[in-house]
C-alpha cells in the first residue's frame, strides 16, 4: 500500500511539475513577445529614431519605464483569461477569440490610464494603438508556430513511401469521398492507396478524382477485386439512406471483402474527426436516422458569452452536450462530475480542440449541498443542463433508494439552487421510461418531472425557465444494449434478447443532443419536450444485424438466446400518458406536452416527506410510495 501510495504521490507531483514548466514557458514567452512588441511599436511610431534626449523627445526616453507597467498589465489580463493553462500546440478558433478579447482588454485599460494622465510616463495614443496590433499578431502567431510546428512533426513521422500499402475501392465518389483519396495520397504513412471509386451516379462514371478512375456501380466490386486486387473497401457516403448502406454492406459480406465507412458528417462538419480517420460499419449506419438540422442561431443566443453548467459531464449524453456546448462559445462550460476518470477523459478531449479557455471540470456529487452551493457561488451558471442520473432499470430496481435519492432529490437540490442563484434555465435530461412507469428508474425520472413542472406553476417572474426533455434509447450508450450484443458476439454467443417481440425507440448520441439544445433554447417554462425517434426497433432484429456485421450468421455462428422480460422492463415503451395533451413545435422533430398539474400533490412537501422516511422504508415500501405519488406506475410483478 505504502508503494502504491508514494508511486501515485509521484506520478501527482510530476503532473504538476509539468504544469508549472508549461506555465513558466507560456509566461516567459508571452513577456518575450510583449515587450518586443511595445518597443517596435514605439521604433514604428518614431521612424525609428527613438532619441535620448528628454528635450528633445520626452516621450521616447520613457519607453522601458512604460514597459515596467505595461507589460505587467497586460500579463496580468492575460491570466484572467486563462491565457497560460491551455496547452502551447493546441489553439483552435476559440483560443484565437479568447486571446483576441485578453489583448482588447489590456489594451483599453492602457488607453483609459492614457485619457487620465497624459504625461512621459504613458505610452503616445499611436503607440498604444501600433502595439495592440503587433501583439495579438505575435501572440497568435506563437500559439498558431507551435499549432504548426506539432502538426508538421507528426506528418513527418508519416511520410515514408510503405511497400506493404493496401490497395482501397472507395464507394462514394462525392466530396467526402474525394476527401478521403486526396488524404491516402498526400500521407503514405497512412499506407492505403486509392485505386478505384464506385458511385451510383452513372454520370461520373469513366471520369477520374485526383487521377483515381470512377469504374461503375457498388454492385460492380466483385468484378473489381478480381481485376485490380482491392484488399479492402471504404464506404463514403454519409448522406445515403440507410437501405442503401445495408445492401452495400450485404454485398460486401458476401464476397468476404474487409469494410470500413468514414465517420458521420456531423462528426466532420464540426471538425471532431477527419475523413482520414475510418472506422467499422455500426448498427446505426443501418438504422435509417435522418440527419436532423437545429437553429443554430438560436442555440448560440442563449449559450454564446455566457455561464452553462452541465450535470453528469462524463457520460454518455453528458459529455455530448459538453461537445456541442464548447463550439457555441460559452464564457464558461462548468463539467460537473463526480467519476474523475470520466470527467478528466471529456477534458482532455475538449483541450485538444482549444477550448481549454472554456471548459472548467468540476469534481462534485450533485447531492452534495455544500459543494453544489460554492460552484454556484463561485460560477452562477445562467442555463443548467441536468444530466446527472442513475438509469440502469434492472440495477435500481434492487436499490430503489439510490434512485430516489439521485433521480429525485438531486434534480430538486439543483432546481432550489438554480432558484437561490437566479438561473436563467433549467433543462432536466428525462426518459420515455417516465411515460406509464413500469420501472423504478422511470418513477423517480417521472417525479423529478412532477417538481420541476410544479415551480413554474408558481409564476415568479425571477424564476428559472424550467423544463425536461424526454427521449428513448441512444446507440452506443454507456449500459445500453448495443455494447452489450457487442461484447456477448465478441465472447461467441449466445446473444441475449429478452423477448422476440421487444421494441425499442433509439437515435444517435449527437442527434438527442442536438434536439435537447434546441429544446432549452424555445422552451417557456413547464414544459415536457418529447423528440421525434422514428419508428419503433424490434430488439432481435438489432441482435441479428450486429451479428452479421461481425462477418456471422444467426443462428449458426451465433446462437440468439430469449431470456425474458428483466424487472422494471417494458415490452414497448410509450409516447404519452394520462393527462398529457401533445402539441407541435416549430420544430418537426420536437413535440411539447402540458400536463394537467391542477390535481397534482404539494411537491415540496412531497420531497420533505420523502428525505424524512427514506431511510425507514424498505425496498417494497419505497415502491409503494413511488406509487402513491405516481399513479401511473405499476410496479413490475415477476
Amino acid at each position: 500500500m505504502e508503494n502504491k501510495a508514494s508511486s501515485a504521490y509521484e506520478t501527482i507531483s510530476g503532473l504538476y511539475q509539468k504544469r508549472s514548466t508549461r506555465v513558466l514557458v507560456i509566461f516567459g514567452a508571452y513577456t518575450i513577445f510583449l515587450v518586443v512588441s511595445m518597443w517596435l511599436a514605439y521604433q514604428l511610431r518614431f521612424d525609428f529614431f527613438v532619441s535620448v534626449s528628454s528635450e528633445e523627445k520626452p516621450f521616447q526616453i520613457n519607453m522601458y519605464r512604460v514597459m515596467l507597467w505595461v507589460v505587467p498589465v497586460k500579463l496580468s489580463v492575460l491570466f484572467f483569461f486563462k491565457q497560460y493553462s491551455g496547452v502551447l500546440s493546441y489553439f483552435g478558433t476559440p483560443d484565437l477569440y479568447r486571446l483576441g478579447k485578453a489583448v482588447v482588454v489590456s489594451s483599453a485599460i492602457v488607453g483609459i490610464i492614457r485619457l487620465q494622465d497624459s504625461g512621459a510616463l504613458v505610452p503616445p495614443r499611436g503607440v498604444i494603438l501600433i502595439d495592440f496590433l503587433l501583439s495579438f499578431g505575435a501572440l497568435a502567431g506563437f500559439r498558431m508556430g507551435c499549432r504548426v510546428l506539432r502538426e508538421s512533426i507528426s506528418r513527418s513521422t508519416n511520410t515514408g513511401q510503405r511497400s506493404d500499402s493496401i490497395r482501397v475501392a472507395i464507394i462514394g465518389a462525392g466530396d467526402e469521398g474525394a476527401n478521403l483519396a486526396k488524404e491516402y495520397l498526400n500521407k503514405k504513412g497512412l499506407g492505403r492507396i486509392p485505386v478505384a471509386f464506385l458511385d451510383d451516379d452513372r454520370t461520373k462514371h469513366q471520369t477520374r478524382i485526383h487521377n483515381v478512375p470512377v469504374v461503375g456501380l457498388p454492385e460492380s466490386v466483385e468484378d473489381l477485386k478480381e481485376k485490380v486486387g482491392i484488399d479492402e473497401v471504404v464506404i463514403a457516403m454519409p448522406t445515403a439512406p440507410a437501405k442503401r448502406i445495408s445492401e452495400i454492406v450485404r454485398n460486401l459480406q458476401k464476397i468476404h471483402l474487409k469494410f470500413f465507412t468514414i465517420p458521420s458528417l456531423d462528426q466532420i462538419s464540426t471538425g471532431q474527426v477527419k475523413t482520414s480517420q475510418v472506422r467499422t460499419v455500426e448498427i446505426q449506419d443501418l438504422l435509417g436516422r435522418e440527419a436532423v438540422s437545429i437553429e443554430r442561431e438560436s442555440i448560440s443566443d442563449l449559450v454564446s458569452g455566457r455561464v452553462v453548467m452541465v450535470t453528469g459531464a462524463g457520460g454518455s449524453i453528458g459529455s455530448e452536450l459538453c461537445r456541442q456546448l464548447a463550439g457555441f462559445n460559452p464564457e464558461r462550460l462548468l463539467m460537473v462530475e463526480q467519476s474523475e476518470f470520466l470527467l478528466f477523459s471529456i477534458e482532455q478531449e475538449l483541450l485538444e480542440k482549444g477550448y481549454g479557455g472554456t471548459v472548467v471540470p468540476l469534481i462534485a456529487n450533485i447531492l452534495d449541498e455544500t459543494r453544489m452551493v460554492e460552484v454556484f457561488e463561485t460560477f452562477s451558471p445562467v442555463v443548467v443542463y441536468h444530466a446527472a442520473a442513475l438509469k440502469h432499470v434492472p440495477m435500481m430496481e434492487v436499490q430503489p433508494k439510490e434512485a430516489v435519492k439521485v433521480n429525485f432529490f438531486g434534480t430538486v437540490s439543483l432546481a432550489r439552487l438554480a432558484v437561490r442563484f437566479e438561473a436563467e434555465r433549467f433543462v432536466m435530461i428525462s426518459t420515455d421510461k417516465a411515460i406509464n412507469p413500469t420501472s423504478v428508474m422511470g418513477a423517480t425520472k417521472r417525479l423529478a418531472e412532477m417538481y420541476i413542472q410544479s415551480l413554474s406553476l408558481l409564476g415568479e417572474a425571477v424564476l428559472p425557465k424550467f423544463m425536461a426533455v424526454r427521449f428513448g434509447n441512444v446507440l452506443g450508450s454507456s449500459g445500453s444494449v448495443i455494447p452489450t450484443f457487442r461484447r456477448q458476439i465478441s465472447l461467441g454467443g449466445p446473444v441475449k434478447v429478452t423477448h422476440p417481440d421487444v421494441t425499442r425507440y433509439f437515435m444517435t448520441i449527437p442527434e438527442a443532443v442536438g434536439l435537447v439544445l434546441q429544446c432549452a433554447a424555445q422552451g417557456t417554462g413547464g414544459d415536457i419536450f418529447v423528440l421525434d425517434m422514428g419508428e419503433p426497433i424490434r430488439i432481435v432484429d438489432l441482435a441479428r444485424q450486429m451479428i452479421e456485421l461481425s462477418g456471422l450468421s444467426p443462428d449458426e455462428d451465433i446462437e440468439i438466446e430469449f431470456i425474458g422480460l428483466r424487472p422494471g422492463e417494458k415490452l414497448f415503451e410509450e409516447l404519452q400518458h394520462f393527462g398529457e395533451n401533445l402539441h407541435e413545435t416549430h420544430h418537426p422533430k420536437i413535440m411539447r406536452f402540458l400536463s394537467n398539474q391542477r390535481e397534482s400533490p404539494d411537491m415540496e412537501q412531497v420531497y420533505l416527506g420523502f428525505v424524512r422516511d427514506l431511510q425507514s422504508l424498505g425496498r417494497a415500501n419505497v415502491k409503494e410510495r413511488l406509487k402513491e405519488l405516481v399513479p401511473e406506475y405499476k410496479p413490475f410483478v415477476n
